[in-house]
């Protein structure tokens, strides 16, 4: 026992054994619905916004099911709402004081976390990294393309990255390399 520490107390153990355990599982094991888990990937992976309609039919679930679930979320404080016209869309509430920590749980569910940790850390000279296409849009299309920023980049250490990466994550990864911006890049900055 490390001096000084405290007895854990029962959800302690609980959050510590989650730890341990792969993402999908937990994540599915504490949010036990398929449409709730959907809704939090999509507005807490990317600055999202959306409209009943338009996620039931992303989502391919019944518009019922999907109201459901915004409502549960958006009472809970973690979605708000605007009115567009006669629409109501939907984002997360940045302001919530759990916000940053949902939206690392999603990182890690999505495996992002683990994909720019090995990036950053082993592949050079890298400034910035971005994320486009179908995920900077929050569409989990299973393939994932980043644009590196950056010089001197280890080529053949980044080819075995991307295999790496499909074997732990279940998401192909297309990587463009470019050694400076020339022009903004539309996406999501996530390291730099």
């Amino acid at each position: 026992m490390i001096e000084g520490a405290k007895l854990c107390q029962p959800h302690c153990c609980f959050f510590l054994y989650c730890l341990t355990q792969d993402p999908f599982y937990v994540l599915d094991s504490i949010v036990t619905s398929k449409t709730r888990i959907k809704l939090l990937l999509k507005f807490f992976s990317h600055d999202n916004s959306g409209y009943l309609r338009s996620l039931a039919k992303e989502f391919d679930e019944s518009t019922n099911s999907v109201r459901v679930e915004l409502n549960r979320l958006t009472e809970a404080g973690l979605l708000q709402t605007e009115d567009d016209g006669k629409t109501k869309v939907y984002r997360a509430n940045r302001s919530h004081p759990f916000f940053n920590e949902i939206r690392n749980m999603v990182s890690k569910f999505l495996g992002l976390d683990q994909l720019l940790e090995q990036v950053v850390s082993r592949l050079g000279n890298v400034e910035k990294a971005y994320i486009v296409g179908d995920y900077a849009q929050g569409v989990d299309s299973g393939t994932i393309d980043l644009i590196l920023v950056g010089k001197e980049i280890d080529m053949v250490y980044l080819g075995f990255l991307v295999e790496k990466t499909y074997e732990k994550i279940n998401r192909r990864v297309n990587v463009r390399v470019v050694e400076e911006m020339d022009e903004e890049i539309g996406g999501v900055m996530v390291y730099g």
